[in-house]
């Protein structure tokens, strides 16, 4: 955190215009906002680049990706946490809930171990120590296909720094998996099945998903309230799964599969995140729907980096393309997450809120990101 900066002649995108003009924090806050181009003794020149809240990122598997970059190699926990906490910087993103998953499958080709505790573990510590770029809370992903939901939910509390805890259901047959061949596509890859062992794994899931979905439902909800998180779901389908979230208290949506499901969201009072790679793509890579179809029908709040942290920020400027209208584009990326997540000190350039900003020119219409500062403090 620094004592004072002063970013001058830059395009401010602000909530509802963009303005040139000049900010400056101090002590980690935004204390003063100034339109036009003056150019104050020591302030920095941003010669009209845009400056932009620092991103706020609610659903990323990056950490994930540092620790297993390949099935079956665990990296050095440290090591990776840093290497991801830097990556995020890099890409202008100040604010991330790190996504760890909670519930495993002790027996067959796709166990999964429990991590998530340990690894939460860690990262608190590192933080601790103030070696971290950026602020970090967690994101626990409650997969309700599994064994041991509750009792890993049941190791963290208030004092962990859980800010979401999205309902994971991934029985094959609905939601993102309603078409089996994309599942075994996935599997295929990632766990080396054939066809055998798929259809042994399929029925296993079906048979947890009845043996222990109601309860694991229930049980994660409860959790959540207790941690004080905001409660998300995953992969709606229909308006029939939106209006179940809706009564399980959930503020957002993750990645809903169809347009049914988004419009559902709207009309429930539910916000809806879309991924950054769907948008930069133009479709979803699952064969669900196009976040940029919910972008024009109006009905795109959020955008997660999802698996390639960088495209948050490219994702501002192709819904820019769409609406014509940066400071809406901008919001997706930054309010938008940050009131989802109950945020309210961040997530827009503002007197009095956190001193996240990034600067970003463009370089024949790709975004070029020239300076991150997380709390005044230049981490990028």
């Amino acid at each position: 955190m620094s004592d004072s900066i002063c970013l001058a002649n830059a395009r401010l995108v602000l909530a509802d215009r963009i303005v040139t003009g000049s900010v400056t924090i101090e002590d980690g806050l935004i204390t003063e906002i100034t339109e036009g181009d003056h150019i104050p003794i020591g302030a920095t020149d941003c010669k009209g680049d845009y400056l932009m809240p620092g991103l706020v990122e609610l659903h990323t598997d990056n950490l994930e990706r540092h620790i297993e970059p390949r099935p079956s190699v665990d990296w050095p926990h440290r090591p990776a946490i840093l290497a991801h906490d830097a990556e995020l910087a890099s890409t202008g993103i100040t604010t991330v809930f790190d996504a760890l998953r909670v519930g495993s499958i002790h027996d067959g080709k796709a166990r999964y171990d429990p991590y998530a505790r340990s690894l939460a573990n860690e990262l608190l510590e590192v933080r601790a120590a103030g070696h971290l770029r950026i602020s970090h809370f967690l994101h626990l992903r409650a997969e309700i296909c599994s064994e041991t939901l509750l009792e890993e939910m049941a190791a963290f509390g208030p004092a962990d720094r859980v800010g979401i805890v999205s309902l994971m259901d991934h029985t094959p047959g609905q939601r993102q998996f309603r078409d089996l061949s994309a599942l075994k596509t996935y599997v295929a890859k990632k766990r080396g099945m054939n066809d055998a062992e798929f259809e042994v794994h399929v029925e296993n899931l079906k048979a947890l998903q009845r043996k222990y979905g109601a309860q694991h439902e229930v049980g994660a909800v409860a959790e959540a309230n207790r941690y004080g998180a905001t409660l998300c779901s995953h992969d709606d389908t229909t308006a029939e799964q939106v209006v179940h979230s809706r009564e399980n208290g959930v503020r957002f949506a993750e990645f809903p599969t169809t347009l049914e499901a988004a419009e559902a969201c709207h009309a429930n009072g539910i916000a809806v995140m879309m991924g950054a790679p769907n948008i930069i793509r133009g479709e979803s890579h699952s064969g669900n729907v196009s976040a940029l179809d919910l972008a024009r029908a109006g009905v795109l709040d959020i955008v997660s980096s999802d698996y390639v942290p960088s495209a948050l920020l490219l994702s501002v400027f192709r819904l820019n393309d769409v609406w014509d209208d940066l400071p809406r584009a901008v919001a997706c990326v930054t309010r938008n997450p940050a009131s989802a997540a109950g945020l309210t000190d961040r997530g827009a350039i503002a007197s009095g809120l956190r001193g996240d900003v990034i600067r970003v020119g463009l370089a024949q219409g790709a975004p070029l990101l020239r300076g991150v500062w997380s709390r005044g403090a230049r981490v990028g």
